[in-house]
């Protein structure tokens, strides 16, 4: 078994004792036991034996001998009980944002609600309301919370379908000369809800004997068609069409199938649709579209229908900020707060990547769930970063690799950052960002926001809406308030790179530009593999037209450390 299917199984065991009024002292034990060893990057939890789980901080006998079974068996005998005696539709209720599992638990006994639709319709009576701590607050949150998971069903984060759309693509490459991905994947859209690939052929039937045979695809005959085979593949919930193609006008339909409608709705000079005029004469590559239509050249990534012609008007490809251009990786997070990986295994990996510097943005003091630096922690942890700089100075005096001191604060329920000046004045820079008290009308969320923006201390605004992707939608702020008092405070807005948020949205990356608004490509990681999300980023980045030169951290290190210094000494 895999770390995550471990700490899965341990995680699932948590909450279903909570669900199921067991010992605080047992659900206590399964917890702390997930949570360390989530922290466990360079071991497999499979190839550790009963004394080694022992000595893992937060793993005690009782579970270390759990965990064992799950290894030899693939489950142990105490969670096989939890979910025996939990109903399948009680257990997806912990989908369900805003209700944990005792609420859950309530909800089962009390009410006898065991499954979602039933929860739906004790919500629509008013029956939850009545329920002893929770009241309409609560119920309008389950009924949020449940339209929009079910407004997410079958889709897939930018991330999960990058990697089915690979598992796919190999298997069909195994049996066609060419296959092209097309539609969402190819346009780097944050949530895919189709995995779209072309099969150049002039025999259609052939195609579809061929993908008849493949084990792993599961054909819905009924929405097929026979230049169109729609189904499933490895058993995953999202639909995957594969289309065949005359080989001659190949390139012709994978710039169809790669563009939104409006995009392809985009007249020509001559009054024509693109669509009008990738329809008609075969073309050997997709530049020839728009040179017949007398447009430039828009990347597959920007072809939304958003404005792109609009920033082609003052740019061109070669603008877009690209991987090679981060010269930085900020917002990340060690062992000091909730990270996996301690502040020197972080910083050596940033800079065998290739990278200048590190900013190193751990959990302030309020984030106790995190385990958020307290004063005295924080000065423990500047005094490593000044000796891993003066040995890395050493190491390369040409060219030495720096880790910045950064933090990321809490915004408090009233704004304000999560320290006394004193302490914030100690950093290079502070990265501000909400994580509690999260349902806000969209006054009370923006105002929140605007008064963070405006202390002098913030540097970047974190993940701005606080969404998950498929999982949570953001609270709700006035986009355009929001940028316009970044630029007024020379803010630096972030885009989020980890793939279950990508937050600032890329449809306002345009308007930050318009503002004069600088973005920070940030990964937000909690382990050295965590920085590859920076790929994400980038790709969001390029989906909204982030030109290098508007990019944060494609700054040099001079240039950062020039920046950050110019910014403190304008309200010292």
């Amino acid at each position: 078994m895999t770390n995550p299917e471990i700490i899965e199984a341990l995680e699932l065991t948590t909450r279903l004792l909570e669900l199921h009024g067991a010992d605080t002292f047992k659900i206590r034990a399964y917890g702390a036991a997930a949570f360390n060893l989530d922290k466990l990057t360079n071991q497999q939890i499979a190839g550790l034996s009963f004394g080694d789980l022992v000595k893992i901080q937060g793993v005690g006998k009782g579970v270390a001998g759990k965990i064992i079974e799950l290894i030899e068996k693939g489950s142990f005998q105490e969670l096989d009980e939890l979910l025996e005696s939990t109903p399948p539709g009680v257990l997806e209720m912990f989908k369900i944002k805003g209700i944990g599992p005792k609420k859950i638990g309530v909800l089962w006994r009390d009410l006898g609600v065991e499954t979602i639709a039933e929860l739906e319709a004790a919500c629509e009576n008013g029956s939850v309301a009545k329920l002893k701590g929770f009241g309409e607050g609560t119920q309008q949150k389950i009924l949020d919370s449940m339209a929009f998971l079910r407004s997410q069903k079958g889709k897939l984060r930018m991330n999960q379908a990058e990697t089915l759309s690979q598992l796919v693509l190999d298997v069909l490459e195994q049996n066609f000369d060419r296959v092209e991905v097309a539609g969402e994947v190819r346009r780097k859209t944050e949530a895919v809800e189709t995995l779209r690939f072309l099969i150049p052929a002039d025999s259609p039937v052939a195609v579809q004997e061929v993908l008849s045979k493949i084990e792993v695809l599961h054909q819905d005959i009924k929405n097929s068609t026979p230049f169109v085979w729609r189904g499933k593949a490895f058993d995953q919930d999202i639909l995957v069409e594969i289309v065949s193609v005359t080989t001659a006008k190949i390139e012709n339909e994978l710039f169809i199938r790669s563009s939104a409608e409006g995009h392809l709705a985009h007249p020509s000079a001559e009054g024509r649709s693109l669509l009008q005029i990738a329809r008609a004469e075969a073309v050997a590559s997709e530049e020839e579209i728009y040179e017949k239509a007398g447009l430039p050249f828009i990347v597959p990534e920007m072809r939304e229908g958003y404005g792109e012609f609009f920033w082609a008007e003052k740019h061109t490809p070669a603008d877009l900020v690209t991987w090679d251009d981060l010269k930085g990786i900020l917002h990340n997070h060690s062992t000091y707060s909730d990270g996996n990986n301690s502040l020197e295994e972080m910083a050596t990996f940033c800079r065998d990547l290739g990278f200048e510097y590190l900013g190193i943005a751990d959990h302030s003091q309020t984030a106790a769930y995190a385990n958020g630096l307290r004063p005295d922690k924080v000065r423990q942890q500047h005094a490593e970063i000044d000796q891993l700089n003066a040995r890395f100075a050493a190491e390369n005096p040409a060219k030495p690799f720096k880790i910045l001191k950064g933090i990321e604060s809490d915004i408090l329920g009233d704004g304000m950052l999560d320290y006394a000046d004193d302490v914030l004045g100690t950093f290079d820079y502070v990265v501000a960002s909400v994580h509690s008290n999260l349902t806000m009308s969209l006054e009370k969320a923006t105002e929140r926001l605007l008064t963070a923006i405006a202390n002098p201390y913030t540097t970047i605004l974190g993940h701005p809406t606080g969404r998950l992707l498929l999982s949570r939608d953001g609270y709700p702020i006035d986009y355009r308030a929001i940028i316009d008092a970044c630029a007024e405070h020379n803010v630096i807005m972030e885009i989020n790179a980890s793939p279950w948020r990508l937050d600032l949205d890329w449809r306002w990356i345009g308007y930050c530009l318009e503002k004069g608004v600088k973005l920070s490509i940030n990964p937000d990681a909690h382990s050295t593999q965590g920085y590859f999300d920076m790929h994400y980023g980038v790709a969001m980045g390029r989906k909204g037209g982030l030109t290098k030169d508007m990019t944060f951290n494609a700054l040099s290190l001079g240039e950062m450390e020039e920046y950050l210094i110019s910014k403190r000494k304008s309200f010292n």
